[in-house]
């Protein structure tokens, strides 16, 4: 083998280029000739001197020849990518027979077998088989997009879901790790990493329609119902500065890290945990502020009829204030919301009834009660959880221990050399430590003795107040006055599957951190992540149809070991047998794949006779 440069002149433009071409010599009936083993394109940048050895390593690797010199490492790696490329276009696909494969039997060297190459292809398989199930790849050939472009975004989504990192990282896992390019027939090592950075430019240029594709293709499939719409916020930070992105800002960071700025995720929800709309807010955004904007037109379908079936929004305490309340009953919305009463004390004149019982045991463990309020017009659902109170007496218990300790610690400095004994330092002693422990501090009363006739405080004592015990208690709103505690109270619990997607997209699919700096990049990275939510959420609730309640990451794990592997070996006759399939599936990867009706052999069986 060799390589050639061809000059070519472009029509259009008279100008001329060359391109380069790996060359063989073959015999023939009429004499020698030479055929293009295959087309390096116009961008093959190696230096003359260096062809020979680069067409040497590649034969050598192609015709598994032992190298007799050691080649460099950048000829080895280029040799390595175009080997693989001259292997695959010889390669014919074996189709096998209804019941069973045809035999193709040779003789072989059975110690010049070899197995190499290596790719995870069972993960792969399962969220591509997903993509193509939502129609996600067809709705892009619709927007407009390019087959190249098309493959790097479903590379972008598989590697969100599987191996979670940036566009970096995940270019490296699609040249070296994965089988994802033989499942889609592409080739990964011809995509530039820019390429991987303008997928989530495609993707969020065309953000309104690709939610609205996959909020009706969810709801064919599983026959969803928008009875109960679930809304609620989460911010994430990313590493830097923030000043090219302007929704950047400081705020409340539920991750605790308050050293970064912020963006603030939006997300509605139906009652089967699949999203219906997104928006990206500023990261100090007021929660309440955002209803409006993301329900308002929810229940707009393509039927006139469907926008009279108001939803029941549900909501947590942060976004439920009064005017998002007024207006969800100008709207003709119903809602069961999480009041913001700071501790609902049940009223004496309340039935509680069990809403919530252990399966083993039979123990209560949620209790509610009904009453009408006659100033809001409106049912308020009182509720006592065990398992809340416990979680609440003990987190108090540890601040009062704290909080007498500090005051015995002050009580003790009054006889302590260079101790704090001046009546007026003690009194802003007491007020600092009021304010550090804010939380139980009113529990208390506290007071400091002063000495007659100096200006010295003598002694500190406090008694703990008796109160209503209102842990574990918390107040739901709604304007329904048709459901009983139970209906109310199992709703309202469906708030735990809007904490369960945000809590999936950070730890599961790599939501933070957010390494990017530019706005459209930030909001890229967080819609991408959404998309691959969308598909995590439809291979869970299939598995969960079949009796299997595993978790993304379980799924993962579990067909991580599901590989491709290329096995080479010498004929009789010296020619070189390439063999590219995957592993047999394991009864491990057989129930996953069984489930969602997928075929246990992820791509084409490929041979190759060179």
């Amino acid at each position: 083998m060799f390589i050639r440069a061809v000059e070519h002149t472009n029509k259009k433009n008279s100008r001329k280029y060359r391109t380069y071409k790996l060359v063989d010599s073959v015999r023939t009936e009429r004499g020698p000739r030479q055929t293009t083993v295959l087309n390096l394109g116009t961008d093959f940048e190696l230096p003359k001197e260096h062809w020979k050895q680069l067409a040497n390593c590649i034969e050598e690797i192609v015709t598994e020849q032992q190298s007799l010199f050691d080649y460099p490492q950048k000829i080895r790696t280029l040799a390595d990518q175009y080997a693989r490329r001259v292997i695959r276009k010889h390669s014919v696909v074996i189709v096998p027979e209804k019941k069973r494969r045809s035999p193709d039997y040779a003789r072989v060297d059975l110690n010049s077998i070899n197995n190499e190459l290596p790719r995870t292809a069972g993960a792969e398989h399962v969220v591509y088989e997903t993509i193509k199930l939502l129609k996600i790849d067809k709705e892009l050939v619709n927007l407009g997009l390019k087959s190249s472009d098309i493959a790097a975004v479903i590379g972008v989504l598989c590697g969100r879901m599987i191996v979670p990192g940036s566009e970096r990282s995940t270019h490296y896992w699609l040249q070296n790790l994965s089988a994802l390019g033989e499942l889609i027939d592409f080739d990964f090592s011809l995509v530039t990493l820019d390429r991987l950075y303008k997928a989530s430019d495609h993707l969020l240029k065309h953000k309104e329609k690709i939610e609205d594709h996959l909020r009706k293709v969810e709801t064919g499939i599983f026959d969803l119902e928008e009875k109960i719409i679930l809304y609620d916020l989460t911010n994430t930070f990313f590493e830097g500065t923030g000043k090219y992105n302007p929704k950047a800002k400081y705020g409340r960071s539920k991750e605790k890290r308050y050293d970064c700025p912020l963006v603030t995720l939006g997300l509605v929800l139906d009652m089967q945990g699949f999203p219906k709309k997104s928006r990206i807010f500023d990261g100090n955004v007021s929660e309440p502020s955002t209803l409006e904007t993301m329900i308002n037109g929810l229940s707009d379908g393509d039927n006139p009829q469907q926008s009279l079936l108001k939803p029941t929004i549900v909501m947590d305490a942060g976004i439920a204030s009064d005017d998002n309340v007024k207006w969800l009953r100008e709207h003709n919305y119903r809602y069961i919301v999480v009041s913001r009463k700071k501790k609902a004390e049940i009223p004496d004149d309340v039935k509680m009834v069990p809403v919530k019982q252990d399966n083993k045991t039979k123990a209560v463990l949620v209790k509610a009660g009904l009453s009408y309020n006659k100033e809001t017009d409106e049912m308020d659902v009182y509720c006592h959880s065990v398992d809340k109170e416990k979680k609440e007496e003990s987190i108090k218990n540890q601040f009062q221990e704290r909080f007498e300790a500090e005051l015995l610690k002050a009580d003790k400095a009054l006889n302590l050399k260079n101790g704090t004994k001046r009546y007026d330092k003690v009194i802003e002693r007491i007020g600092r430590l009021k304010e550090r422990f804010k939380r139980v501090s009113h529990l208390y009363n506290i007071t400091i003795h002063k000495e007659d006739h100096s200006k010295k405080a003598s002694k500190i004592t406090w008694v703990r107040k008796k109160e209503k015990k209102v842990s574990g208690v918390y107040c739901l709103r709604t304007h329904q006055q048709d459901l009983n505690e139970k209906e109310i109270w199992d709703i309202y619990t469906m708030l735990t599957d809007i904490e369960d997607a945000f809590r999936c997209m950070k730890s599961e699919l790599g939501l933070r951190p957010n390494y990017h700096h530019i706005e459209r990049r930030c909001d890229g990275h967080i819609f991408i992540t959404l998309v691959a939510y969308h598909i995590m959420q439809t291979i869970r609730t299939k598995l969960r149809e079949k009796g299997i309640p595993f978790c993304w990451e379980t799924v993962r794990v579990r067909l991580s070991s599901h590989m491709r592997v290329s096995t080479t070996l010498k004929r009789e006759d010296g020619k070189v047998v390439h063999i590219r399939k995957s592993s047999r599936a394991e009864s491990n990867h057989k129930e996953i794949y069984r489930a969602l009706g997928l075929s246990h052999e992820p791509g084409k069986i490929m041979k190759a006779i060179i």
